[in-house]
């Protein structure tokens, strides 16, 4: 027995863009969501309302997520931010240019596939024209 643990075979997206959400992805300060709640455009789409501020382009994007009592217990208002953190981390690489972006899940949300939250997700951002072509 060899003591070397064993090499791990090479990462099938090794080059591609990372698809990970990290902290530098998040706006965590309420003053950051009222910022673009105030002073940026909003859009409403099935179970979510889309607002967001366009940022220079070397900046990444970035995500914040609100949910409401009325859409449930604590559960589901965690599920309902899974899914649309979830949808955000697939396709934060397709943005045209970087933007903040806080989406406010609506009472529709609860019991809703992820197939469904992310078709929501996708048709918010191209009718705001925030999506590569």
């Amino acid at each position: 027995m060899s003591a070397e643990p064993p090499k791990r075979p090479p990462s099938p997206r090794s080059g591609a863009a990372s698809l990970r959400f990290s902290r530098n992805s998040r706006l965590a300060q309420s003053r950051d969501f009222a910022r673009v709640r105030q002073q940026g455009e909003r859009l409403a789409q099935g179970c979510l309302i889309a607002n967001w501020n366009k940022l220079p382009a070397s900046a990444a994007p970035k995500l914040g997520v609100v949910t409401s009592k009325k859409i449930g217990g604590a559960p589901e208002r965690s599920r309902a931010r899974r899914l649309l953190r979830e949808s955000f981390r697939l396709h934060q690489h397709e943005f045209a240019q970087p933007v903040e972006l806080v989406l406010v899940a609506r009472n529709s949300i609860a019991g809703k596939k992820f197939a469904d939250v992310e078709k929501d997700f996708l048709a918010a951002l191209n009718r705001a024209k925030l999506l590569k072509n």
